[in-house]
């Protein structure tokens, strides 16, 4: 299974992306329609948000007033995070429904606006940020959803900045121009760079040819490799040739499942590579080295 993580700015056409990705045979698992499903009248969720913030967020009809909430929560950060408390455990409890009904050699992507704000990146295999300047974005909302402008601005002042978004990015998707260019954009990243990875992942092998190593990348690599491995008690290290994974013989075997899970493979005794078509680094496993 692929697990990807896909983000973007409000206005920035992530929903598009997510559209077109769903099209061409992916399992969209998309947050905002599951936090909105988790306090549908009658759920757990919504009981424990009324029981938080009082009955003046539920409409005459017992559904949640979504615009009453939000005056609530939006300049409250301990408010919003009481919110959070709710609704974060019960989407992620759904989300993980969804992924394991999805089957093992499902291509996942998970649709998180706030990925970067909650620093989940280097919890997927592949992070996709859709990039449109914050112009663009402010005059498609007020086009298209009739936003007022300074309330457009606020939005986009109270997520994370472009430049934190592009910095967890494996992939960037412009979304300047037309939708026809978004589409050959998507459709190129799912021919050059998802299918490859997913079906590298599903037969248990490391991408061939090697690709070139990105300089820039090697902190988003080491990220995903401390989430994948530390648990299991493997320690990184990061060098000039790539990265040192050492595991005590008790824990060896974990921290190989670990990697894995993560889309590492072995290429021989001693060396590890990823799946992942465009990511060059190797992997020493020092409990192989020191034998």
């Amino acid at each position: 299974m692929l697990n990807i993580g896909l983000t973007g700015g409000i206005g920035s056409g992530k929903s598009a992306v997510s559209e077109r990705l769903d099209a061409l045979g992916a399992v969209v698992v998309d947050a905002d329609k599951i936090a909105r499903e988790v306090v549908e009248p009658g759920t757990e969720g919504l009981a424990a948000v009324v029981a938080e913030f009082g009955e003046g967020i539920l409409r005459e009809d017992g559904a949640l007033d979504r615009p009453a909430l939000a005056a609530i929560v939006f300049d409250d950060d301990s408010a919003r995070a009481k919110l959070n408390a709710i609704v974060h455990p019960a989407v992620r409890a759904r989300s993980a429904e969804l992924i394991e009904a999805a089957g093992p050699e499902a291509i996942i992507v998970n649709d998180i606006p706030l990925l970067a704000e909650g620093q989940m990146a280097p919890a997927f295999h592949l992070v996709i940020v859709v990039d449109t300047p914050a112009d663009v974005r402010l005059e498609r909302l007020v086009a298209a959803r009739g936003m007022n402008p300074e309330d457009v601005k606020a939005r986009i002042a109270s997520q994370a900045s472009d430049e934190q978004r592009r910095a967890i990015a494996d992939v960037v998707i412009d979304n300047s121009g037309t939708q026809q260019q978004l589409d050959s954009a998507v459709e190129m990243v799912w021919t050059e760079r998802i299918t490859p990875y997913a079906a590298n992942i599903a037969a248990g092998q490391a991408a061939e040819p090697v690709p070139p190593v990105d300089a820039d990348a090697w902190q988003r690599v080491e990220a995903r490799l401390r989430v994948a491995v530390e648990p299991s008690g493997g320690v990184v290290s990061h060098h000039s040739e790539g990265f040192d994974i050492d595991a005590g013989a008790a824990n060896a075997d974990e921290v190989q499942g670990a990697l894995s899970r993560a889309g590492w493979f072995p290429v021989d005794a001693e060396t590890y590579r990823s799946a992942d078509p465009d990511v060059g680094y190797r992997v020493r496993a020092l409990w192989n080295a020191s034998r």
